[in-house]
């Protein structure tokens, strides 16, 4: 289905559209009959092939940012743009298909299928997407080979180590392929010495596939290994220097 001219944004002559843009973003939730803002006024812009950290206090509503920027959490205003397309206009079932083409998500607890083989929970996303299940368990065997465990297809999540249960996620992630890696707290549970074999790969598979990377965390080694790097607080963007992320940040 071809979308249709109103949703794009336009675009002046000669400016380049940034791959995720967000304008003027506020998430609020309702407890108990009050209101509580999480974002507020929030802008912010991510080009092709970078590589961004958020860090802040817990409860800052860094996890809602990463979801209302994978689109599983829809803002209550604002604009969250993909490539100048306004996606939160899409309907439910464009919009899955966007979620799962072009967006991969890796989060603290993996949340692998126990029953499956580390092989049949990288196809999943493909099999998700139509792809044929051969099609999908070669892409699978692929992605694993390339984060380093070709040697695991057949285990289970219970027969891997913490480390390898979040390569496995990890995998799950690219292996559609997408524009966008998203990762909340990825080695939240892991030791230093297998949180750095994380760090070491993201890093890699950024350089070989230039896919844009954005990683909530309180790991400050790997926030600091980004080559952009923001504070969430009080609901808005603020760059290392302390300043307001307000339109383009460098």
């Amino acid at each position: 289905m071809q979308m249709s001219s109103d949703i794009r944004t336009e675009n002046p002559a000669g400016a380049t559209v940034p791959m995720i843009e967000v304008r003027n973003l506020d998430k609020d939730y309702t407890l108990e009959g009050r209101t509580i803002k999480v974002l507020h006024k929030l802008d912010f812009r991510a080009e092709a092939g970078e590589k961004i950290s958020i860090i802040g206090k817990s409860g800052v509503g860094k996890s809602t940012l990463l979801h209302v920027l994978g689109t599983l959490d829809e803002p209550t205003s604002g604009n969250v743009l993909y490539d100048g397309q306004d996606v939160f206009r899409f309907g439910e079932k464009r919009l899955a298909a966007f979620r799962n083409q072009s967006i991969g998500f890796v989060f603290q607890f993996h949340y692998l299928l126990p029953d499956f083989s580390a092989l049949e929970n990288v196809a999943m996303p493909c099999l998700i997407g139509n792809k044929k299940p051969a099609e999908a368990r070669a892409r699978a065997g692929e992605i694993l080979a390339e984060v380093g465990l070709a040697d695991r297809m057949s285990h289970r999540p219970g027969e891997l180590s913490g480390g390898e249960q979040q390569r496995v996620a990890i995998a799950r992630a690219l292996v559609m392929n997408p524009k966008v890696l998203l990762a909340d707290e990825l080695t939240g549970n892991l030791d230093s010495g297998t949180s750095r074999g994380i760090h070491e790969l993201l890093h890699r598979l950024n350089e070989t596939h230039h896919t844009t990377i954005i990683v909530v965390t309180h790991d400050q080694h790997l926030a600091d290994g980004m080559q952009k790097r923001y504070l969430l607080d009080e609901g808005r963007l603020f760059d290392r220097d302390a300043t307001p992320v307000v339109g383009e940040v460098r």
